[in-house]
């Protein structure tokens, strides 16, 4: 499993070790990039298991700040977009103003997190209560998805690895 992580971060050029591989892979995937952190996070903490609820804790933060970094271009977007377009307002901009930062407990879902989060900053939704929710529907996330790739055996990672010539 070891060989397969130094192959997967030489490949997107990240750290290989530690901590800042978990912080860096958990922000970059709360951006538009098409990167999934969950491997990296589940590599850590297999090697890891000590520091289990730190590495859950760092990705929390890194994938949360990922998500402001999503809400900052929403709200400088915003800005320029009403700058050269003026206001407008549409069904799907009042059902989310209506419901304010809570619809960002679903920030972790993949497709729909991402632009919820640029939109919240596009509706200018107060920051630190996106902050807030963003936080801790995505900590909801990776604990779970953690959680499920505990319960695979190690006989399939291993037999993966072969499989991808890794190990």
């Amino acid at each position: 499993m070891d060989q397969a992580l130094q192959h997967f971060f030489g490949w997107f050029g990240l750290p290989s070790v530690g901590l800042p591989a978990v912080f860096i892979s958990a922000f970059v995937s709360a951006t538009l990039l098409p990167v999934g952190s969950e491997p990296i996070l589940f590599g850590y903490t297999s090697l890891n298991p000590d520091m289990y609820w730190f590495a859950i804790f760092v990705a929390t933060i890194g994938n949360t700040l990922g998500g402001m970094f999503d809400w900052w271009l929403g709200l400088i977007s915003r800005n320029s977009f009403e700058s050269l377009k003026g206001p407008t307002h549409s069904k799907m901009q009042s059902w989310l103003e209506e419901r304010g930062p809570k619809m960002l407990l679903l920030s972790w879902l993949p497709g729909f997190g991402d632009p919820l989060c640029i939109a919240a900053g596009w509706l200018r939704l107060a920051w630190f209560p996106c902050l807030i929710y963003m936080f801790i529907g995505k900590l909801l996330r990776y604990l779970t998805m953690t959680w499920l790739l505990t319960l695979v055996p190690d006989s399939y990672w291993h037999q993966l690895g072969h499989w991808l010539h890794l190990i």
